[in-house]
């Protein structure tokens, strides 16, 4: 690739603009979609299988999304990574408009398959634009960047559940009328941001040489599996070991996201939504509120952290957030006044900055340039095999072992943190080069 020049703070803001939308997204999947699978009559035991969307179409289109843009170039499409989520973000808004309109639990669950393959096509190649666009010096601050997109997207997407349903009372058809304003908001800030970013970000051509190298290779239905073959089989060291971290990790993640607002039900509303659905909406709306809280805390402290992975390395600074986020899921079930939730999950909110930036720093200083869009969506791959493997156990355990209870559902989240936290430490990385 040509020479990458310094950016400053406001074109990184840019660049990463697009993340805002499909962050939005995301919140909505976390919060919105587990209660709607409840008000169209799911089960406790059945939330987790219902959930398998996430996990399997990022497992197998984030790695081959990424090994395909390593091989494309497009100026008429806007370059390497633009194209893709471009594509992405469109299925998403469709996906998101069509949400609210489900009249059966299989037609949400069929709609989540497909803003899910929309979503994880567009922030695959996202991760691989930092690394090909900014420096050593300067993805710290990039990659935070995505982290307070995340925070302030999925924000957006947890307020507009508490605020919405104070102004769009009733129902339309079998949903509360505030579901169709939040997926609504949700598909503009989609499609709108992602086209903000393209608009004012091009991405580095490739030298000559690279541009004749991706000409020359021919890409057929297996490239990317060979491609991904290839980089599993040369992945360093550190990336095995962040596997490890967050196989616990995201595996205690879908498990707070599932169960966040039956345990609030329980321990504040002392309800269920078989004893009283309206009193669980209310328990539903508080929710969306609480996860608005650790989602600003995220955005908040989100550029905090590159000065704390350059005084104490991005490991240690890991190790401490997922510790806060651990005691956050720990207190959270015992909390019987709606507020103190709030202190309990800020926490979570330091941890979840951390999570969506800082894990990248240990690994980009360990994979070669040309194969950034494969390895990110290797890493990725680390993400959602937690989940899949979550979406077909938890279920059992739920209902076995935690007595389909949500609060010790949260509990066994906080105890899954505290053993990534200390795997975390294991983790042997490069000293990394971070500009002030």
């Amino acid at each position: 690739m040509s020479k990458k020049i310094h950016l400053s703070f406001w074109q990184i803001i840019n660049m990463n603009v697009g993340f805002f939308g499909i962050q939005y997204s995301f919140g909505l999947q976390q919060s919105a979609v587990n209660p709607i699978y409840d008000f169209l009559g799911a089960h406790p035991d059945e939330i987790p299988l219902l959930n398998l969307a996430g996990p399997l179409t990022g497992l197998i289109i984030q790695p081959i999304i990424g090994a395909l843009s390593d091989k494309t170039w497009s100026p008429r499409l806007g370059g390497r990574r633009k194209p893709f989520f471009l594509i992405g973000a469109l299925i998403c808004s469709l996906a998101l408009f069509a949400f609210p309109f489900s009249s059966s639990l299989w037609m949400a669950a069929g709609l989540l398959w497909i803003l899910d393959a929309g979503n994880n096509t567009a922030m695959e190649p996202y991760r691989a634009f930092i690394a090909d666009k900014l420096d050593e010096s300067q993805q710290p601050m990039g990659f935070q960047a995505q982290s307070f997109f995340t925070g302030f997207g999925q924000t957006l997407a947890n307020v507009s559940l508490f605020i919405f349903p104070l102004i769009f009372i009733g129902t339309t058809g079998k949903l509360p009328a505030w579901v169709f304003a939040s997926f609504f908001l949700g598909a503009i800030c989609s499609i709108a941001s992602v086209w903000w970013s393209s608009k004012t970000t091009k991405e580095i051509p490739p030298t000559e040489e690279e541009l004749q190298k991706i000409k020359s290779e021919r890409i057929s239905l297996f490239t990317p599996f060979i491609d991904i073959a290839k980089a599993v089989k040369d992945m360093p060291k550190v990336m095995w070991q962040l596997a490890l971290v967050y196989l616990f990790q995201w595996y205690a993640l879908f498990c707070y996201w599932q169960n966040s607002s039956k345990s609030i039900a329980l321990s504040v509303w002392n309800t269920t939504p078989e004893k009283d659905m309206k009193l669980y909406g209310e328990a539903v709306s508080w929710t969306g509120l609480v996860n608005g809280w650790y989602n600003i805390v995220t955005f908040l402290c989100a550029f905090s952290l590159v000065y704390f992975a350059k005084k104490y390395s991005p490991k240690h600074v890991h190790f401490g957030c997922l510790l806060l986020a651990a005691i956050g899921f720990l207190s959270f079930p015992h909390i019987h006044n709606k507020y103190l939730l709030f202190p309990a999950i800020t926490g979570f909110g330091i941890g979840w900055a951390s999570m969506m930036g800082i894990p990248y720093l240990m690994v980009v200083a360990n994979i070669p340039k040309e194969r950034y869009g494969v390895y990110m969506g290797i890493i990725n791959m680390m993400i959602v095999i937690p989940m899949f493997i979550q979406t077909i156990t938890f279920g059992f355990i739920m209902k076995h072992f935690l007595h389909n209870d949500a609060r010790l559902a949260i509990t066994f989240a906080g105890v899954l943190l505290v053993i990534s936290a200390v795997l975390t430490l294991f983790i042997s990385t490069k000293k990394q080069v971070i500009s002030e």
